[in-house]
């Protein structure tokens, strides 16, 4: 990994004040028992964020009539009512940055209200505006010295003006005045903040000679994680969420890293922002949509209430989720929507045919991506070409998807066991899209799929656990303080699909985005089924030894029981671990040491009256660095 440089060249505002910080948390066990929930309680995005993005819509060919348009087709549309509240604007908003005091201009010409009399452009005319509509308005930053369209829009009439200084006009060495200038004297509610100042201005590189920029040496390799530097990244991403709550001490914020997955962005991105893209950009391809889908539908554990997995913006509307392509675009709204990904449109509202907005605006399939618990969806089943992906929902409800990826009729068989269900007591279905309820059935219940399209229902059951509930099923009430990763690996189980820019001109777009090895619900680290010693599990948790999970007791259980044991798949099939319990920082009990091929041990605790469990695998011996797999069977809260 390349050593930490951004003290050495980087004049990044607040870097300093962040890093004792970070550094104590290192320093600390990462598998100590906290005794509490360690996620900060934040304020907004207690849902996944919904509105409107200018970017998919108009890249920087954006403008005032185009935005205000926008938003006052949320209003009038009624999308507003179901919570598509943030307008945001995106790239192309910029004219350059003042090099007298360093304050941001606007480029009025596009932004007219902006012309405020006086010498200072503000944004506060049209953020006012939007806030009287009972909207909120959103802005876009990078967090290095130049942005991403002055790198890949370089036909755009509105990329940064003037001198090299006077077109630096991201966050780096800004943090705090630009932050206090677009929340304290702007207004604005939401930011997202980009990662090409930090990635595409190499010293020497063909976009500083040709262009004049200042480079900056790369601190993110999206070909590579080992040559990214994760701590700087972290470091500068932390800088403006401490300027974030210095400038809104009341929490109205929120806060969208967009660093496309990299920088083991997964493992830190739920302490700092509210939201973390998972992925680099979706096109309106569907082989696109999987790829972005795919970063973000297996890390269930990694999301919850003010903190989620962003597979970046909706392209309903353009290229195969078009208004011909009703199928497709339906399918990208289901899927986004039970994954909890943050809703936001990207697409021209002014003229929005029926059919789209019928799709943004299905109120049924809205609320299961708000649900107050916040629990992603789990995926049930899995393979290239099927995949059901099941939901937990307020007041014993699931919400569950058949998803078809492929270009074949596809039956799908769908079981009380994929839900959680009893498979002897009868099971209804609603298809959230027309509205019908099935006729009950017990057991299982075969749906023919069409290609590319997904159902999606809310179900009815009687719980398999009755009172009780797994873990896999309230992922939103788990928090992975520690996962065991210690060399984060790329992902090779996303979707590969031809290159979006390079075509086939190269050897081929290989897995870049950390994730690989991190906690899993329902499956191990590495996409296997959960086993130990022959002994198959449906459901559970798949993590790596030196692990910590804290679990919010918030249905005030009285138990937690589960099976534990080394999972059959692991790559270390030599060294033992223990599984602990705690309760509020009280250890309840914990297990023998166990290794490869014993049979798995049962493992109970009274968990009356503790707030926060925590359920913790320490490994025994290390004779070897290979990671041990291990698996909570059917661990669950009574």
């Amino acid at each position: 990994m390349i050593k930490s440089r951004a003290f050495a060249y980087i004049g990044f505002a607040g870097l300093l004040l962040s890093m004792p910080a970070i550094a104590a948390a290192e320093a600390r066990d990462p598998i100590r028992p906290a005794g509490r929930w360690t996620l900060p309680e934040r304020k907004q995005a207690r849902t996944p964020p919904m509105g409107w993005s200018s970017w998919n819509a108009f890249r920087t060919e954006v403008d005032e009539d185009k935005v205000m348009g926008a938003a006052r087709k949320l209003v009038d549309s009624g999308l507003a009512k179901l919570g598509y509240v943030y307008v945001n604007v995106d790239d192309g908003w910029w004219l350059k940055r003042r090099t007298s005091d360093d304050r941001m201009q606007i480029r009025t010409r596009i932004f007219p209200s902006a012309a405020v009399k006086g010498a200072d452009s503000s944004f506060r005319p049209f953020t006012d505006r939007l806030h009287a509509m009972g909207l909120k308005a959103g802005i876009y930053s990078d967090i290095g010295r130049n942005a991403c369209s002055q790198a890949y829009d370089l036909h755009s009439p509105n990329l940064p003006e003037g001198t090299v200084a006077e077109r630096e006009v991201g966050l780096l060495g800004h943090v705090d005045q630009d932050i206090a200038l677009y929340f304290g004297e702007w207004g604005f509610d939401y930011i997202k903040v980009d990662a090409c100042g930090i990635n595409v201005y190499a010293p020497g590189s063909a976009i500083v000679r040709e262009h004049d920029y200042r480079p900056v040496a790369p601190l993110i390799d999206q070909a590579s994680v080992n040559r990214t530097d994760i701590p700087a990244v972290r470091s500068m991403y932390q800088a403006v969420a401490e300027a974030l709550h210095k400038h809104n001490p009341d929490g109205d914020f929120v806060f969208s890293i967009c660093a496309w997955g990299s920088a083991d962005v997964r493992s830190w991105g739920k302490d700092i922002g509210h939201l973390w893209r998972t992925s680099g950009d979706i096109t309106p391809v569907w082989t696109r949509m999987l790829h972005t889908f795919d970063s973000a539908s297996t890390r269930a554990l990694y999301a919850k209430p003010g903190a989620w997995n962003d597979p970046d913006m909706l392209f309903i509307g353009h290229g195969d989720f078009d208004a011909k392509h009703l199928t497709e675009a339906r399918s990208h709204f289901a899927l986004w929507a039970i994954i909890n990904a943050p809703l936001l449109i990207g697409y021209d509202l002014r003229d929005a045919p029926q059919s789209l907005l019928d799709i943004w605006g299905n109120a049924d399939i809205v609320a299961v991506n708000q649900d107050l618990g916040g629990h992603q969806g789990v995926i049930a089943y899995d393979s290239d070409d099927v995949q059901i992906i099941v939901k937990t929902l307020s007041g014993g409800r699931k919400a569950v998807a058949l998803f078809n990826r492929g270009l074949a009729e596809a039956k799908v068989d769908l079981t009380a066991a994929h839900l959680k269900f009893s498979a002897s007591a009868p099971i209804r279905l609603r298809d959230l899209w027309d509205k019908t309820v099935l006729a009950p059935f017990e057991g299982e219940k075969s749906f023919t799929l069409a290609p590319r399209q997904t159902l999606i229902f809310e179900a009815r059951g009687e719980p398999r656990l009755g009172a009780g509930v797994y873990l896999s099923e309230i992922p939103g009430d788990i928090n992975v303080a520690a996962d065991g990763v210690t060399v984060p690996e790329p992902d090779p189980m996303v979707h590969r699909m031809i290159g979006q820019w390079s075509g086939t001109r190269d050897s081929g777009e290989r897995p870049t985005y950390a994730g690989w090895g991190g906690a899993r619900a329902d499956a191990t680290p590495y996409d296997q089924t959960l086993q130990i010693a022959g002994r198959r599990f449906d459901t559970g948790i798949g993590i790596l030894a030196q692990s910590r999970l804290e679990i919010r007791n918030t249905g005030r259980r009285s138990r937690f029981e589960a099976l534990v044991g080394v999972d059959d798949s692991t790559r270390n099939m030599q060294d033992k671990v223990r599984f602990l319990v705690y309760g509020d920082g009280r250890l309840l009990t914990r297990s023998a040491p166990v290794g490869f091929g014993d049979p798995a041990q049962p493992i109970a605790a009274d968990i009356g009256g503790a707030k926060v469990i925590e359920i913790i695998v320490a490994r025994e011996s290390r004779t070897s660095d290979l990671p041990v797999v291990t698996t909570w069977g059917d661990a669950a809260l009574r």
